[in-house]
């Protein structure tokens, strides 16, 4: 089941025009390469998310959202959620970010997170596929590596990307661009990659670079933002399916 997020509370990037649509329904596997998100695809991350949020919030003096209001802003850089979904400007923004980013050093990224359950297990089998995996994330790449690390699964990832300190690169598009560079320096085949995630956030980044999302119906997304996705897959049978069998997948 997707979590349900109040529509009027996500802050959505322009659709996706209707001819590239149709051109990313057509593409099929076998992939070349997979990326994945982290945040609401391979983690469940929520509670720790919103609890480091409203810290960071109460301490540069602004109101605490409500939890719905919270939860609507796991997915997309935060900087930008902070500025264009909580109305904050840029200097209280950046100040609040770092109390974030602070406060998740102190703890540890992966507090309040868990894996779902069954992704370890098909990362792992995946890799051992000899399938190339990325992480695209627009969580801190910092963050990203420890949280990786921290549940063990650095090994399956060819390249691990997220935002940059600076938030340079924090935009999907941006953040899934450095991916497929950082892959193809490592000599990995990029010409047919897809994209495994849960918000619409994931599934237009990707498509800013004609690639197609899968989205996992255990994340933070609802049937109105993955519109666009190729599919959407409800079990880590069904997404093993579609991401290691051309023909059955569909």
């Amino acid at each position: 089941m997707f979590t349900q997020v109040d529509s009027s509370l996500v802050s959505r990037p322009t659709p996706i025009a209707p001819d590239i649509a149709a051109q990313l329904a057509a593409k099929t596997a076998p992939w070349s390469c997979v990326l994945f998100d982290l945040d609401g695809t391979i983690t469940d991350s929520a509670p720790g998310i919103m609890s480091r949020i409203s810290e960071a919030l109460a301490q540069v003096g602004h109101p605490i959202p409500s939890d719905e209001e919270l939860f609507a802003l796991i997915g997309p850089p935060l900087r930008d959620s902070f500025i264009h979904t909580l109305g904050m400007s840029e200097e209280l923004a950046d100040q609040a970010l770092i109390i974030q980013r602070d406060i998740a050093a102190l703890r540890g990224p992966s507090s309040g997170a868990a894996v779902y359950p069954g992704v370890a297990g098909l990362l792992r089998e995946l890799h051992a596929a000899g399938m190339p995996l990325a992480l695209a994330t627009s969580k801190g790449e910092l963050q990203a590596v420890d949280i990786l690390t921290f549940f063990d699964l650095t090994e399956n990832f060819t390249a691990i990307v997220g935002a940059s300190p600076d938030e340079t690169r924090s935009a999907k598009a941006d953040v899934v661009a450095e991916a497929l560079h950082r892959l193809r320096a490592a000599g990995i085949d990029t010409s047919n990659p897809v994209m495994v995630g849960d918000r619409i956030f994931d599934i237009n980044g990707a498509a800013a670079h004609g690639i197609p999302t899968i989205v996992v119906e255990w994340g933070y997304g609802s049937p109105e933002e993955s519109t666009a996705a190729l599919s959407i897959v409800h079990s880590i049978d069904q997404l093993r399916s579609r991401l290691l069998t051309p023909a059955a997948a569909e």
